[in-house]
């Protein structure tokens, strides 16, 4: 996924650069606004800070949106509610304070490009089938197929109702391909938020998709750190059967 940073602080973006790369992420920094508008092309979501020396950054956050229907995350110093509610109202799809952790920014990304109707979040492996594309949408591990685009599940043929947050735990565990999802990133995706007994509910969650898809080893534990793929007795493959890479 390409990401266009239009953060004009050098030292935030000597960090965020780095730490996005290593996530999957292409970015392009600028350190101005008004070379912005011409860097569109191509660019999946723009982190936008409001800050910028040459101009207002919510006039930019108005032409990016006039110009483009590209994701748009505000990421800026200005707290205030009435800064959160112009943001938005300029057309951005998110809005993030500084100071910030990279991991929940980068899970409003994931989040931001699910509500935009894609069904795999960014940063995952170019080899995995269910990334965006033609046919990309299905994905099968050993007997165990899902279908991103329609949520829907099968175990050797026959259909496995699993509830909606069920299913996108699934989905981001398998989109993953054998990386780990924390359970951190879990909760910011599937619920948006965290509360005293997040973990538990996680916790349930998995164990009840494991009960009904009757493939207790297809989601390994990683403890005290989230979930991840277990290695399928049989291939991962797309929708045209082919093996991943």
């Amino acid at each position: 996924m390409r990401v266009l940073l239009v953060e004009d602080d050098d030292r935030v973006a000597e960090a965020l650069v780095p730490a996005l790369t290593r996530r999957g992420f292409t970015v392009e920094r600028l350190a101005t606004g008004r070379p912005a508008l011409d860097r569109l092309a191509g660019v999946d979501v723009v982190l936008l800070d409001l800050g910028l020396p040459d101009v207002d950054g919510v006039t930019l956050c108005r032409s990016i949106r006039a110009a483009s229907d590209v994701a748009i995350i505000v990421v800026t110093a200005r707290g205030e509610v009435d800064d959160r509610i112009l943001g938005l109202h300029a057309g951005a799809d998110d809005y993030l304070v500084k100071p910030y952790d990279v991991g929940e920014l980068v899970a409003r990304v994931h989040a931001v490009w699910r509500r935009r109707g894609h069904q795999v979040g960014p940063g995952i492996p170019s080899g995995l089938p269910g990334a965006a594309g033609p046919g990309g949408h299905l994905v099968r591990v050993g007997d165990t197929e899902i279908d991103l685009a329609r949520h829907e599940v099968r175990v050797a043929g026959q259909p496995v109702t699993l509830a909606r947050k069920e299913f996108q735990v699934l989905a981001m565990v398998v989109a993953a391909g054998g990386a780990v999802c924390t359970r951190e990133r879990i909760l910011a995706e599937v619920w948006g938020r965290t509360w005293s007994g997040a973990n538990r509910t996680l916790d349930v969650h998995v164990a009840n998709l494991r009960t009904k898809l009757g493939r207790p080893q297809l989601i390994e534990t990683v403890r005290g750190v989230g979930y991840r793929l277990a290695a399928p007795t049989g291939p991962v493959s797309g929708a045209d059967g082919g093996s991943a890479g």
